[in-house]
């Protein structure tokens, strides 16, 4: 049997095709009695609104905006890129998407750019943000003008935004933590925690579940105190370089944020064995290092998965539709299972 159409739900309803239409959209201008006939008319047929066919016919566009931070960062590079691959793709449903860089970390400025949007201007916004209460602030004045606001790659404003879309953190550092004990299994160790920093949630909530793992006493790891590089590279190697010449004990660095082009020139020049090293983001460096053998392992977010996702999750929003499952599995990389190695080995024997 076909699916029920407006035609049939108006035919049912005794109303002309316009009002049913009427009824449908919220437009008004429409009698109660005619609006009562039409919902039940729906309901009797068991009406489920084609969406994107609607679409289609008015014509409409969906508008959506991304702020990304900006940097020497290589996944936010790799997410950009995917963005904009996604969005070329997406052309004919009629998907407009614009990209403004912000400063990595800077919660202000990103509240400042979303403070300049005005109501009808985009449908739906994504942002990669610091908890700030200004940025809360500024969420919640787009929710206030119906423009639902989604969160990527690191959770906030949880009480204003719409949805986040993402890896669960906690469960990536704690994935990270148990990595590191089954590479120290049957020996101690210490181990040093490199983190962004403490003002983005994904940072803290991965450096939480890497502690609840490695922190365990039968774990046998010396935590030592965990150190920050702003995602910087040159505050990377100037930190991380400082810890590993005072001392030589440390046998596995887990890095939780970016600026790892900086750790992995370390490790390449250590003189003795170096750490058992952890990273995050599969990016054209950390393949290079795992490829090398001066990595060890990636927790990957699969930017191209969380790029669909959101578009997804933005579309049924704009279109005030529950959104799709959003949350995402990371992969973990070894040297073995990286993208493409198994034709790479083929091709070389």
């Amino acid at each position: 049997m076909r699916s029920p159409t407006l035609h049939d739900v108006a035919r049912t309803a005794g109303v002309s095709y316009s009002t049913a239409d009427r009824v449908l959209n919220g437009r008004g201008g429409v009698a109660e009695k005619s609006v009562l006939r039409v919902q039940h008319a729906i309901h009797e047929l068991g009406y489920i609104r084609d969406i994107h066919a609607a679409n289609l016919s008015r014509q409409r566009s969906y508008r959506f905006h991304f702020f990304l931070p900006r940097g020497e960062h290589g996944f936010f590079s790799v997410l950009r890129e995917t963005l904009l691959g996604e969005a070329a793709g997406r052309a004919t449903d009629r998907f407009l998407v614009t990209c403004r860089d912000v400063p990595a970390f800077d919660a202000e400025r990103l509240a400042a750019e979303l403070n300049r949007l005005e109501p009808g201007e985009c449908d739906c916004a994504a942002v990669v943000g610091a908890d700030s209460p200004a940025l809360t602030a500024a969420i919640a004045r787009l929710a206030a003008l119906r423009i639902p606001v989604v969160t990527l790659v690191s959770d906030t404003a949880s009480d204003a935004r719409s949805l986040y879309v993402g890896i669960d953190n906690r469960v990536a550092g704690r994935t990270a933590g148990r990595l590191m004990r089954m590479a120290h299994r049957g020996r101690t160790g210490r181990v040093l925690l490199v983190l962004g920093t403490m003002g983005v949630r994904d940072h803290r909530e991965r450096l939480e579940g890497a502690r609840e793992v490695m922190g365990a006493p039968e774990a046998g790891l010396d935590l030592l105190p965990p150190i920050e590089v702003q995602d910087q590279p040159d505050t990377m190697r100037e930190r991380l370089g400082q810890a590993l010449r005072s001392d030589g004990a440390i046998s596995g660095v887990y890095s939780i944020g970016a600026g790892n082009r900086a750790l992995i020139d370390l490790v390449g020049t250590l003189p003795g064995p170096r750490p058992f090293a952890i990273l995050h983001e599969l990016t054209p460096y950390s393949r290079v290092a795992l490829e090398e053998g001066l990595i060890d392992a990636v927790i990957d977010q699969k930017p191209a998965e969380e790029i669909a996702r959101a578009l997804d999750a933005m579309r049924a929003l704009a279109d005030g539709q529950a959104p799709p499952a959003t949350e995402i599995v990371p992969t973990i990389y070894l040297k073995d299972n990286l993208p493409g190695a198994g034709r790479a080995a083929e091709k070389a024997s």
